[in-house]
């Protein structure tokens, strides 16, 4: 999930103390806004915090309006106007709206979400804007719901909604497994991917037979898994799932064949491979005797990253996860759009 999932967890935790919790979560707001809708800020009835939904220019009005959901139960929907100053303020360049919905929080439906998280499973909480009721809708059902349509492709396009339900209106938040990016190799281009990798928010995983190049002294970034094994024996067993990216770096036929086979035969989202287009074309070739089709080769972005003529390790590693996250985000790049 994103990282809004820690404050749910907070959120949980505070309600296990017996204390009373609301989350307000961004419904809509201004297109250059630093918290986008499914933001959320978790409040418990002690006044502590967890998250945010603005820059800070409406935190505390929000935060008022929790405290008293809490108290008085039901639901709150608050609209404010941003002026432009105040806009300066938070880092924007203009002003705008941001609307914001307030409910108290509900265990059992914050329990589900965290456990589900945990399986790499998505999650939609639709959540009526009359009274606060919330229920979850899995995305990947085939009807039983008459917002399952709505939902399954709010979290294909991984973005939370307000829509007219048929009850009056809805908030679907979209709870995706976090990406999850699998970099076949820990060579020095690796090590200036990997910390690129975790600013954008993705989850990393180095995968390298050879113990003396997939060491935390060279991976010392937190929330990095290494992994000593061959290719084909690490990804036998990992989930290669939709919102999930593979790199292969090494050069080595040994290494990043089996790698990409597998996750060309996978919903993995994006495939990419290190090496120059006279080097991609005999991988090309080695891996249509392996029984891959025309179809599936092109799924390959090889050469790797976007062409932005980098040469350096970090200009290479800048190329590849812009490359990631076009894919995931718009499909621009000619991959595969990533859904739940």
């Amino acid at each position: 999930m994103t990282r809004d999932a820690d404050v749910l967890g907070q959120a949980l935790a505070w309600l296990e103390e017996g204390q009373g919790v609301a989350l307000a979560t961004v419904l809509s707001t201004w297109g250059s806004s630093p918290r986008q809708p499914g933001s959320l800020l978790a409040v418990s009835e002690r006044q502590a915090l967890a998250g945010s939904v603005s820059g800070g220019c409406v935190e505390a009005e929000v935060v008022e309006a929790a405290l008293g959901v809490i108290r008085g139960g039901g639901a709150r929907r608050l609209r404010f106007g941003v002026s432009d100053g105040k806009a300066w303020e938070v880092g924007l360049a203009c002003g705008g709206t941001v609307e914001i919905g307030v409910a108290r929080a509900e265990r059992s439906v914050l329990a589900r979400v965290l456990a589900e998280a945990s399986a790499r499973r998505p999650m939609v909480v639709a959540t009526a804007l009359a009274d606060g009721a919330a229920e979850i809708i899995d995305p990947l059902a085939v009807g039983g719901h008459p917002l399952a349509a709505a939902a399954a492709e709010a979290a294909a396009r991984d973005t939370s909604r307000l829509l007219d339900g048929p009850a009056g209106p809805v908030f679907l938040g979209v709870f995706n497994p976090p990406v999850r990016v699998l970099v076949v190799g820990a060579v020095h281009v690796a090590q200036a991917l990997v910390p690129m990798i975790r600013l954008a928010g993705y989850d990393a995983v180095v995968i390298d037979p050879r113990t003396a190049f997939a060491t935390e002294a060279r991976f010392p970034f937190p929330g990095v898994r290494l992994v000593h094994a061959w290719p084909a024996e690490a990804l036998a067993e990992e989930r290669l799932d939709r919102r999930t990216a593979l790199v292969t770096l090494t050069h080595d036929p040994k290494l990043d064949d089996p790698a990409l086979a597998a996750a060309l035969r996978s919903e993995a989202f994006y495939v990419g491979a290190l090496g120059s287009r006279k080097t991609h074309a005999a991988r090309r070739e080695r891996l249509r005797g392996e029984g891959l089709d025309d179809a599936a080769l092109e799924r390959i972005q090889g050469p790797i990253g976007l062409p932005i003529g980098a040469v350096t390790p970090g200009e290479v590693a800048t190329s590849i996860v812009a490359q990631i996250v076009a894919t995931l985000r718009a499909g621009s790049t000619g991959g595969h759009r990533a859904s739940p």
